[in-house]
């Protein structure tokens, strides 16, 4: 009998042969759902009525899509690595999510995306004395995006996915007879890889869904594309669809917050791993209810496909938030707010030549403050809405501190983390002026203190001063107070410091 070439799939690729290591899943959903052995089916052939009575979508174009998606998975699962998340579906969901009407950027669209990051760049130099690196705008794709942006979600994402697939191994486990669960043995590799791969396509999905709709590399607060600024001219040209605004401004508008957002993180080097921290953060305290996973699992249909899918939407697998997490969360959104919040009035400033910047401005605000479906599945997925729900009150506050203390002193409060402004700053502006000079005369005493201590200046030789009081380490014989005695002039702070 004559070799049969090997056949093609669905998407045109050839079927790889791979008879000599056969995978069982594999093998099963590659006979179901098309493949080399057996020929698999056409879903345009299914009988009439099937589709709606499983709960599938009618169009056999959709339903044949499913069918190469459940494929995707089920093959990822014999080949996850052992991974918390399955990136390499990840990322084929995200560019899959993320197709459709995305062009490729042409020459001049790339011109004049850079031309709109150098009049940005222009701009912001008279409104902060965060300086660009001279880097250009680039012009990305959807498709590019998320390429770029895939190792930063990598990140923020991989220590929810740890304990999402101990949660589905645990219930797997617990739910299995006693005398049944020595059998368990290596499937459970095979459960870690379905956790793996359900978690990477749902976040591929979200992360897809959020490339069609972001303006550029830094549209949740963090330098998510590296550290240049970086534009989405189809998204852009999207957002401004709806607006009565010519495109130019609305281009210029969006280059102006990228540069702004890339200027921020340039120049406060500890901000990136700040916010990257606080998430971290957030994901060590994480609490898997499983109760609620059996409660949902119990309540899957296998025979409706709709109802697996709907417990994943609503959330089966978004952890519980503790206590802990809750206080991490409430310094993320703080964080968030005042990047957010700098940014809009930095932009405000350098844009005050723009005819619609007012309005443009508006408009991102509540953008920003509500978030779209995309950001919606993203929190649904992990549990987080990166998103600045004080916005305003961020900006009024950085508002207030140029009017107190110029632009370099507004800038100057990013010095360092620990002084960063709080909760109750945003709460009361106006009297964050006062705790911090408490807070920094604490530290300045502090150090003196400390430089006393270690010059021995509060050593058991201390004796008495000429004018009878407890001396502080200082030399009797010129009449210093911690002096080295060279020139009997006062190294401790003076008065202040005998206080």
């Amino acid at each position: 009998m004559a070799d049969t070439p090997p056949s093609n799939r669905s998407d045109g690729s050839e079927e790889p042969d791979d008879s000599g290591k056969k995978d069982p899943f594999a093998e099963m959903f590659s006979g179901l759902f098309g493949g080399a052995t057996p020929p698999g089916f056409d879903p345009k052939n299914l009988p009439e009525g099937f589709g709606a009575a499983m709960g599938l979508p009618t169009d056999p174009e959709a339903l044949a899509a499913i069918f190469r998606q459940a494929q995707a998975m089920m093959g990822a699962m014999a080949s996850g690595g052992g991974e918390p998340v399955n990136w390499k579906l990840a990322r084929d969901a995200a560019r899959q999510a993320a197709a459709g009407d995305d062009p490729s950027i042409t020459p001049a669209r790339s011109g004049a995306v850079a031309d709109a990051g150098r009049l940005a760049d222009l701009w912001l130099d008279q409104s902060t004395v965060f300086t660009s690196d001279g880097s250009a705008c680039a012009a990305l794709s959807r498709a590019e995006w998320v390429e770029k942006t895939l190792p930063l979600w990598k990140t923020l994402t991989e220590p929810v996915a740890v304990s999402v697939g101990q949660a589905i191994t645990s219930v797997l486990r617990d739910q299995m007879p006693e005398q049944m669960r020595p059998m368990l043995g290596g499937a459970e590799g095979l459960f870690q890889n379905l956790g793996g791969a359900m978690f990477g396509m749902q976040l591929g999905t979200a992360v897809g869904g959020l490339a069609k709709d972001v303006l550029g590399a830094t549209d949740i607060g963090l330098p998510l594309a590296g550290p240049s600024p970086a534009l989405v001219p189809a998204n852009v040209a999207a957002f401004g669809a709806g607006l009565d605004v010519p495109e130019q401004e609305v281009l210029l508008f969006a280059a102006l917050r990228e540069a702004a957002h890339t200027r921020l993180f340039l120049r406060v080097p500890w901000l990136r791993a700040h916010v990257v921290g606080l998430v971290e953060e957030y994901a060590r305290g994480i609490h898997i209810d499983i109760s609620r996973i059996e409660e949902a699992v119990r309540d899957i249909d296998p025979m409706n496909p709709e109802s697996f899918q709907g417990a994943i939407t609503e959330g089966l697998f978004a952890p519980q938030r503790t206590a802990a997490q809750e206080a991490a969360l409430a310094k993320l959104e703080t964080a968030l707010a005042l990047i957010e919040g700098w940014v809009d009035e930095v932009v405000a400033a350098a844009a005050r030549n723009l005819p619609s910047a007012a309005a443009l401005r508006e408009t991102i605000r509540r953008r920003r403050a509500t978030g779209g479906p995309a950001e919606q599945a993203f929190a649904s997925l992990v549990g987080l809405e990166l998103r600045p729900r004080r916005l305003r009150e961020a900006a009024a506050f950085w508002a207030l501190m140029l009017q107190e203390r110029d632009v370099e002193g507004r800038d100057a409060i990013w010095d360092h983390p620990d002084l960063m402004p709080t909760a109750e700053d945003l709460d009361d502006p106006a009297g964050f002026g006062a705790r911090r000079a408490l807070a920094e005369a604490s530290d300045d005493e502090l150090d003196a203190a400390l430089g006393k201590l270690l010059a021995g200046g509060f050593g058991p030789s201390t004796g008495a001063s000429a004018d009878g009081e407890t001396g502080d380490g200082g030399d009797s014989t010129d009449g210093s107070d911690g002096s080295d005695g060279s020139d009997g002039t006062d190294t401790g702070g003076g008065p202040k410091g005998k206080a």
